[in-house]
């Protein structure tokens, strides 16, 4: 994608909005920094309580085991690290990673609230993972790669740091698949802002999240780019009739 000037500056979406590449990382952490403090508040309030059950259901599909390693990409506040934790146990390893500070903040405190201290934390950049290859059991992002600048350089990082026939799982908003569930999901989220003014004091930030939910690609064209980053098998799970999508691909065994 170009700037419509032919300055030759590549652009990409920050919202509705175009913005130049080099910008939309911090501005995307700029919105996190805002909301990292009533994030699972406003979680509950813009879901109804509906993602505790999708994220167990995102849980189980990760076929983790006692013993496996797991990295929570973008995992934010922790609340995967802390189903992971229960079901790899103390041999097994759990990283919690966030490009963001704000909010891995507000994780490792949820984690030493819990006492769960054998987490590992990371702070790191999804399109360039600072890990071994062939590191993790699984890799989780959920609701998080659509805020990723180069959603493919991401997906390609995720594929590297897997073990051979280690699984990725990609939680995140899609296309629902009924008009008029669609146009119900639109009417609702479009009252997010409102609900950002009154919660955590922003409606700015609740507003791009809206339109980085419209802006993220369909089921079908995720499933194209994980193939494209090397996953096989690669296949969906449409949640709430296809408002949330569970996306499942694997490192080929080689």
């Amino acid at each position: 994608m170009t700037d419509p000037t032919d300055s030759g500056e590549s652009t990409t979406h920050f919202g509705y909005e175009e913005v130049p590449v080099a910008e939309k990382q911090g501005r995307v952490a700029d919105v996190f920094r805002s909301v990292a403090g009533k994030y699972d508040v406003m979680n509950d309030i813009m879901s109804l309580g509906t993602h505790r059950i999708v994220k167990r259901f995102a849980v189980q599909l990760s076929a983790l085991r006692p013993g496996h390693k797991v990295l929570d990409l973008a995992g934010g506040t922790g609340d995967f690290s802390v189903q992971f934790s229960r079901v790899v146990g103390p041999e097994g390893q759990v990283v919690l990673a966030d490009i963001n500070e704000a909010m891995l903040q507000v994780g490792r405190d949820r984690l030493i609230d819990k006492g769960l201290q054998h987490i590992d934390i990371a702070q790191v950049n999804a399109e360039c993972l600072p890990f071994a290859d062939n590191s993790f059991d699984c890799v989780c992002i959920a609701y998080g790669l659509r805020n990723v600048t180069d959603k493919n350089a991401a997906l390609a990082s995720m594929q590297r740091v897997l073990k051979p026939g280690g699984r990725v799982v990609i939680l995140e908003f899609s296309k629902a698949t009924n008009r008029v569930i669609g146009r119900a999901y639109e009417s609702y989220s479009a009252l997010w802002p409102i609900a950002g003014k009154l919660v955590a004091g922003d409606s700015d930030s609740y507003r791009y999240l809206v339109e980085s939910i419209q802006m993220h690609p369909d089921q079908d064209t995720l499933i194209e780019m994980m193939q494209t980053a090397g996953f096989s098998s690669a296949r969906y799970h449409n949640v709430m009739g296809g408002i949330c999508a569970i996306h499942i691909g694997f490192k080929p065994v080689q």
